[in-house]
């Protein structure tokens, strides 16, 4: 980085917050009182994140007579649900050409599936009144190298064998008239696939729409022990007990109460940086009138999105893997990663020289070796999990709700026969080997995104098997 260019970046970090945008709004709920003594239940919902309270939901929607407990640790949204992107993707399986290389074959039902989800989504904002400022505006994959520009002329292709439609190809005059930047190239354009939204107002708009419901959630009350009790299960907290006949645990990055469900994924510190609101003439010196959101097709790739007050949200590019899966509040912030990418925020969008960032924050995703959820039940299908949403959990959690609900239930159902449902995917190694494996990953990686494309002997082997690590 050049000398005045660096100055440039530090200088536009000087005001930031070091805390999400999201969440740093006077307008959030209050924290609801922590769990004391015992309660009883006929699910207990583990988890304040989307995932649980998806789960919370839908458990309602679907049996209203049904008692449902939910505790969270912290409170509803704080972690990941609270500091993501806010990319809301009807994608299950991180992508479709990921899913197209794991299940060939299943495929076109996991792309209905998504699309539905997302649906219902939409819907469920509507029917609660839920003011998340979800736009479904699309998101379009930008190539910034000549070789990730033919990679989605290729792959655009396949989709259109695919049958797949609403993706378009555009040239680097169509992209530029869309969004204006000199190192656009192209893109491809998922016009309906990908709603934007302000992630914390989602987390608190489910939360009043699950106490609408009758669900009873206990904030500051983190599950410490999970053990069976007669026919159903215990859950130890701080200061008292949940009896539950059921349990869903949706806890993500944090160690589940399953233990042998550890070792399937790793904690990610993923980055973030948000701007000041736009002038009307920024905005206007980079179009950008379709509010679309963006993301670049490097492996280490970049996301960025407007907000409903027409800032920018920029964030990816690095993903830190603390040795031995460390989770600590220090690490959510990482001066480092701020300025590099600030630097490489000017480098995109040039015209907006002597724009400077509110915010700048982190925090850890859970991610898995195929990159998608994967499902399981524990105690005799008393538990139900759901894991290693890898980024893309604001849209696919909620499927995940549909599918611990489905395991809990016993019953067989077009969710459940999912070969994506009935399988696992490859759990990491103990240390020192998972530090070693991500490091190498990561740094074959960036030689790719340095040398045209060409991915090294590690990652062909890491390919064939079906490997990999991403953020």
């Amino acid at each position: 980085m050049a000398p005045a260019a660096m100055r440039t970046a530090a200088q536009s970090l000087s005001g930031a917050k070091p805390v999400s945008y999201w969440l740093d709004d006077p307008a959030g709920p209050d924290a609801l009182p922590a769990l004391t003594g015992d309660e009883h239940t006929d699910l207990l919902v583990v988890g304040g994140g989307y995932s649980g309270l998806w789960t919370a939901l839908i458990a309602k929607e679907r049996d209203p007579e049904r008692d449902v407990v939910l505790i969270e640790g912290h409170e509803v949204g704080w972690a990941a649900s609270g500091r993501n992107g806010g990319f809301c993707a009807a994608s299950l399986t991180h992508g479709l050409a990921n899913g197209v290389e794991r299940w060939p074959g299943e495929i076109a039902k996991l792309e209905e599936l998504g699309e539905r989800n997302l649906d219902a989504i939409e819907a469920a904002v509507a029917r609660y009144g839920i003011d998340c400022e979800f736009e479904r505006t699309g998101e379009i994959d930008v190539a910034t190298e000549p070789h990730q520009l033919e990679e989605l002329r290729e792959w655009h292709e396949e989709i259109v064998k695919l049958g797949i439609t609403g993706v378009d190809f555009l040239d680097r005059d169509a992209l530029r008239a869309e969004v204006d930047s000199p190192t656009f190239l192209g893109g491809l354009w998922d016009r309906r696939g990908v709603a934007m939204l302000h992630p914390a107002k989602l987390a608190w708009g489910l939360k009043r729409a699950c106490r609408e419901l009758g669900v009873r959630i206990y904030e500051h009350t983190r599950g410490l022990d999970l053990v069976r009790s007669g026919e159903g299960m215990a859950v130890r907290t701080p200061y008292g007990r949940v009896f539950a006949r059921r349990v869903a645990l949706g806890t993500n990055i944090f160690p589940s109460l399953v233990k042998r469900v550890r070792p399937y994924t790793v904690p990610v510190y993923d980055y973030a940086l948000m701007t000041e609101p736009l002038t009307p003439e920024q905005l206007e010196s980079i179009g950008w009138k379709g509010r679309q959101g963006l993301g670049d097709s490097a492996n280490q790739f970049h996301y960025f999105r407007l907000s409903a007050d027409n800032r920018i949200l920029w964030g990816g590019y690095d993903a830190i893997y603390p040795y031995g899966g460390r989770l600590s509040a220090d690490l959510d912030q990482r001066p480092e990663t701020f300025l590099k990418l600030a630097e490489q925020f000017f480098t995109c969008f040039p015209q907006l020289s002597g724009l400077n960032f509110s915010h700048a924050w982190g925090g850890a995703i859970d991610t898995c070796s195929r990159f998608t959820a994967f499902f399981g039940t524990a105690h005799q299908g008393r538990v139900a999990y759901a894991a290693g949403f890898t980024g893309l959990g604001v849209g696919s959690t909620r499927f995940g709700a549909d599918v611990m609900l489905d395991l809990l239930s016993g019953e067989e159902t077009e969710r459940t026969r999912l070969e994506m449902v009935r399988s696992k995917p490859m759990p990491f190694p103990p240390e020192p080997f998972a530090w070693a494996g991500i490091e190498i990953t990561k740094r074959s990686l960036a030689r790719a995104d340095s040398n045209g494309g060409h991915r090294n002997l590690w990652l062909r082997t890491m390919d064939k098997l079906g490997l990999g690590f991403d953020s």
